[in-house]
C-alpha cells in the first residue's frame, strides 16, 4: 500500500446507509445520501445504494459527473452557477435552487436539450445561507411553475450548516405548511419535502419529525454516524468507514519546547508549547496541506499530537505500548472537517476495502 492512505471500508457504509434508511422508512423519509465528503468516489456511492439511498447528493458538479453510469437520482446541492449551467442540465436530475435568473437559464437549456430539470426550491427558515424568506416562497413557486423545461418538484430547507439553528417541530412544519399552500394554490403535488440534512436526523430518532417531511439528505450520519444537531453519535452505526494511514519517517528523542526565541509558524501563528520534558516524537508524512489536524484521533490512544506543518505532522509516541519504528504506520479516525480535505487531497492515496 502506498502511503498517506485514507482506506474506506464499503460493507460499513452500506451497513450505515440501510440502517438510517430503514428507521426514515417508518416515517415515509427517503433518504438522499450526501458524497461530497468523500468526492464522490463511484465504489463508495453504490455502496450507499446498496444500502438503500434514494437519490445520490453532492455539491459539485465535478463529482456527479464521477457517479454518472449509478442509475441512482442524481441532487444538486449547491445551488448552480450561472456559469455551470449546461453541466447541470446534462449531469443533475434535480438541482436545489434560490435564484429565478439561474432557474430561467436551466429552464433555457433544459428546453435546448430537450430534457426536463427537476427543481426544489429552498427556503431560508432562519438558518441564513440559502433560500428564499418563508413569506415569498410561494410567490416564488408560481414562477417557476410558469417556466418551460424545469419542472418545481419540492421545497427544501437547510439547518446548522451556516447559522447553526437547530431544526425543531416549529421551523420544519412551517416547511410542510409552505409546501400546502404551494399545493393548494396552484393545483400542483410536490414530490419532495425535503427536511434539511444530518442534524434533522435526531428528529426521526425521537419520533418527533413532521408528518410529511419526506426526504433527508444525510451524509455525516451516513459516513461517520453522527447526528449533527448536537454531535451525538447514532446507536447502530459505524463510526470508522474511514481510516487514515501515516507512515513514520523520523522518530527521535527530543525536548518538548522549541529553542530559542518563538515567533510564528509556516502558517502565520505563533504557537504555545507545554514542557514535558525530554520525549520521544515521531514525524509522520501528512501535514496541514492533506488534512484539517485538529479534526484527527489517533487509534492508539496513548499517542498524542503535537501539530503539523504543511507536509509533516508531529506525534509524541512516547507513552505507547508499541515500540515504533521507521517505516511503521499510524492509524487515526477523524471528523468530518478531517474526511473532506484528505477526500480532496490528491496527495493522498483511496483505498476501497
Amino acid at each position: 500500500m502506498n502511503y498517506p492512505a485514507l482506506k474506506i471500508d464499503l460493507k460499513k457504509i452500506e451497513a450505515n446507509t440501510r440502517l438510517l434508511v430503514e428507521k426514515c422508512a417508518a416515517y415515509n423519509i427517503k433518504v438522499s445520501a450526501v458524497t461530497k465528503a468523500f468526492c464522490g468516489i463511484p465504489e463508495v456511492a453504490e455502496a450507499m445504494v446498496k444500502g438503500g439511498a434514494a437519490y445520490l447528493a453532492d455539491s459539485r458538479v465535478e463529482n456527479l459527473i464521477k457517479m454518472k453510469h449509478i442509475k441512482q437520482p442524481k441532487m444538486l446541492l449547491r445551488i448552480p452557477m450561472l456559469s455551470q449551467v449546461k453541466e447541470v442540465v446534462e449531469y443533475a436530475d434535480i438541482s436545489l435552487n434560490s435564484e429565478y435568473k439561474v432557474i430561467k437559464a436551466l429552464s433555457d437549456e433544459a428546453q435546448e436539450k430537450r430534457k426536463c430539470h427537476d427543481i426544489i426550491l429552498m427556503v431560508d427558515l432562519g438558518d441564513l445561507r440559502e433560500g428564499v424568506w418563508a413569506d415569498e416562497a410561494v410567490e416564488y413557486a408560481g414562477k417557476i411553475i410558469k417556466l418551460e423545461g424545469v419542472r418545481l418538484i419540492g421545497i427544501g430547507t437547510n439547518l446548522t450548516c451556516y447559522g447553526a439553528v437547530i431544526p425543531k417541530v416549529d421551523n420544519l412544519s412551517k416547511l410542510v405548511e409552505i409546501a400546502e399552500n404551494i399545493e393548494k394554490k396552484y393545483g400542483v403535488k410536490l414530490s419532495i419535502i425535503s427536511g434539511g440534512n444530518s442534524s434533522s436526523y435526531y428528529l426521526v430518532e425521537n419520533g418527533t419529525i413532521p408528518k410529511g417531511i419526506n426526504n433527508l439528505r444525510l451524509g455525516e450520519s451516513v459516513v461517520l454516524g453522527n447526528e449533527t444537531a448536537y454531535g451525538n453519535r447514532i446507536e447502530g452505526t459505524y463510526n470508522d468507514c474511514f481510516t487514515l494511514c501515516a507512515e513514520i519517517i523520523e522518530l527521535k528523542e527530543k525536548p518538548s519546547v522549541p529553542i530559542g526565541e518563538i515567533g510564528v509558524d509556516a502558517f502565520g501563528n505563533k504557537p504555545t508549547y507545554v514542557d514535558r520534558g525530554i520525549r520521544k516524537r515521531a514525524i509522520l508524512a501528512i501535514g496541514k496541506q492533506d488534512v484539517r489536524i485538529d479534526g484527527l484521533t489517533p487509534i492508539d490512544k496513548k499517542i498524542i499530537i503535537l501539530g503539523a506543518s504543511s507536509d509533516h505532522m508531529i506525534v509524541d509516541v512516547t507513552d505507547s505500548e508499541t515500540d515504533y519504528s521507521i517505516g511503521d504506520i499510524i492509524e487515526f479516525t477523524m471528523d468530518y472537517g478531517a474526511l473532506l480535505s484528505l477526500s480532496t487531497s490528491d496527495y493522498v492515496y483511496k483505498v476501497i476495502e
